[in-house]
């Protein structure tokens, strides 16, 4: 919802993806507030300061954004929210010892909404196989992280994304390209995941547990997910023991 006259607006609270010939899609706005300045939060949308454009091809899709506008001879800043429509995950700890060994994808920054993605959808997830090389099992019609599989490898004796021997506080980032069955009629999207280890829970600090609620608490009240940080890759932390 707009928060006065001439607020930046772009026809939709949600905008997704499409598919061009190898040049960026570019999403303009539907009103003419004037000369000014805009900026969005959180970091991820490649918005034009000047003219208010978006770049959504490079723009962090799945996600809520507030984009705001500074009108030319004021110091008032007008507000608006918008969503890029695409697939993401949450930032969050899986006890694997608690059966918590898949991470779900959520869609359009809701939570609530019903799966895009259930098998058999035309959805496809890990199109290059990046996440695959680096040993991330993703299921290519859900985008469902197995991350027991992650962990221990899929062949005996060769390990999973850690190696062997997965050591406390490592961390691999891999990137999952995938297609979905939506208005983003089936353009190619991706986005980077972080996938961190540690044998128990303990051993988490204050901060990393601290951070990952917070995230997550914005995402269930409806709220962009944060105000002053980068919030990608989400971080999905596999602990071993409770």
């Amino acid at each position: 919802m707009a928060a006065c006259s001439f607020a930046p607006l772009y026809g939709d609270s949600i905008i997704f993806p499409q598919p061009t010939n190898g040049q960026d899609y570019i999403v303009h706005l539907v009103n003419n507030p004037g000369t000014g300045k805009f900026f969005a939060w959180p970091v991820g949308m490649i918005l034009d300061s000047v003219s208010g454009a978006i770049d959504v091809t490079r723009s962090q899709t799945g996600m809520r954004y507030e984009i705001g506008f500074v009108k030319t001879g004021t110091t008032d800043t007008c507000l608006s929210q918008l969503i890029i429509g695409g697939a993401a995950y949450l930032d969050s700890v899986y006890v694997l010892d608690n059966g918590a060994t898949k991470a779900y994808p959520y869609y359009d920054a809701n939570l609530y909404l019903p799966a895009v993605c259930n098998g058999g959808s035309g959805c496809t997830f890990d199109v290059t196989g990046s996440a695959a090389n680096q040993k991330v099992i993703v299921d290519k019609f859900t985008g469902v992280i197995d991350l027991q599989k992650t962990l221990n490898g899929t062949l005996l004796g060769l390990g999973g994304a850690f190696g062997l021997i997965p050591v406390n506080g490592n961390s691999v980032t891999t990137t999952i390209y995938y297609r979905l069955n939506d208005p983003s009629n089936n353009a190619l999207q991706h986005i980077d995941v972080q996938i961190a280890y540690y044998g128990s829970k303990s051993l988490l600090s204050s901060g990393l547990l601290g951070g990952i609620t917070n995230a997550l608490d914005n995402i269930l009240s409806g709220h962009i997910i944060s105000t002053s940080i980068n919030p990608r890759p989400p971080l999905i932390v596999i602990v071993r023991h409770n």
